[in-house]
């Protein structure tokens, strides 16, 4: 799997955030539409069905401030010996009839995203909701690529450009 942008991609699904395990709730994205994951949440709906998809309360800073947040938390477990689950955030999937909100876990190190690579993936999801992008795109660069792990920075960013039609 790989991380791009707020997307967490493999072979088959794409995620946004990390990928859930366990009873962890997650919004997966597949050829076949929209599906929230989780204990008590198994919901799904077809791409024609979803009008939109939203993301709130991303931790989002500039890479200065992500490095420097990123040595405190290593600081901190080394001293105290405890760590937290990367940070959460809410998404927000809607069809004509219902807005279904759940939260996810933040997929990239540290739990705090770039600005540019945020932009970048809420674009990504009006495209994806309002069918100006195909899922298929992801997948088809998960089956090719996934397995050699999150790509850098630039490649990242161009990708997600690239897919956003931006």
């Amino acid at each position: 799997m790989a991380m791009v942008g707020l997307f967490w991609i493999g072979e088959d699904s794409v995620y946004v955030g990390a990928e859930p395990e366990g009873a962890a709730s997650g919004v997966r994205l597949s050829e076949d539409g929209v599906e929230v994951l989780g204990a008590g949440r198994g919901r799904f709906w077809t791409w024609d069905e979803v009008v939109r998809i939203e993301t709130r309360d991303v931790p989002v800073r500039s890479e200065m401030r992500r490095l420097a947040s990123m040595a405190f938390d290593a600081a901190l477990v080394a001293v105290t010996g405890y760590g937290d689950l990367p940070p959460a955030f809410s998404v927000e999937v809607a069809t004509a009839e219902e807005t279904v909100q759940v939260d996810v876990h933040a997929a990239v190190a540290g739990g705090i995203y770039l600005p540019s690579e945020y932009e970048l993936s809420v674009t990504l999801l009006q495209r994806l909701a309002d069918g100006g992008t195909d899922i298929g795109d992801l997948l088809a660069w998960g089956r090719d690529h996934a397995a050699e792990g999150t790509p850098q920075r630039e490649e990242r960013e161009a990708l997600l450009r690239k897919w956003a039609g931006a």
